[in-house]
């Protein structure tokens, strides 16, 4: 018997030419290391709103999971195990999609999720907060561990983690007072800068970018 139902490996960004960068490698590279430990492999991410989408030859966006479900598909994995998650642009929706589309009806309850050091203590509050709203479809069981972020400048990374306490900072009067999907969705659509139809690209500098 398996130790996970599901590995959930959230986006880490594209490179230029639309490559995966480093930092998201040595996660998928870790997700791998497990593959007789879960049943499935969910990549989250269509890509971020803070800046524009690497595109094919064809002119067509590419998506960051489906880089990493290619990725891992390329190592031998079997297609079939494995889901690519493209509606969300920021750690909130992938928590917030895999929930509806990935673990919700495929009844996924023992879940792992994987990501960078800098950005773990951010997705472990945003994941057990999502996974935690009512109505529950089953008791979800959550561990997080985090990777070293190979390939990103020590600058780069002292901004990005800045960045992800102040984000958590800003994001816990929500984690305190949303408590169900119904509101949360209405929150989600109605306030957050990447899902409303209001959308406002918050400006971001040099260095942060370089992690997106």
């Amino acid at each position: 018997m398996s130790i996970y139902d599901g590995i959930l490996i959230p986006g880490g960004g594209l490179l230029e030419d639309g490559s995966l960068p480093p930092w998201t490698i040595t996660r998928l590279e870790r997700a791998l290391s497990l593959k007789n430990e879960s049943r499935w492999y969910c990549l989250l991410s269509g890509g971020t709103v803070h800046k524009p989408p690497p595109l094919t030859s064809e002119g067509f966006p590419i998506f960051e999971s489906r880089q990493a479900a290619e990725y891992i598909v390329n190592a031998g994995i079997d297609p079939a195990r494995v889901l690519a998650e493209t509606c969300s642009y920021d750690t909130i929706g992938n928590a917030y999609f895999s929930r509806l589309l990935f673990t919700g009806p495929l009844e996924l309850s023992r879940l792992h999720i994987i990501t960078s050091d800098f950005h773990l203590p951010r997705t472990a509050a945003i994941f057990r907060w999502i996974y935690s709203l009512a109505p529950l479809e089953c008791g979800y069981q959550l561990t997080f561990e985090g990777i070293p972020a190979q390939g990103l400048s020590p600058e780069a990374f002292q901004a990005r983690q800045r960045r992800e306490e102040r984000s958590l900072s800003e994001l816990q009067p929500k984690i305190q007072t949303i408590s169900t999907l119904e509101v949360f969705h209405h929150w989600l659509y109605s306030e957050h800068e990447a899902y409303t139809v209001n959308q406002q690209r918050e400006h971001l500098s040099d260095k942060e970018l370089e992690s997106y």
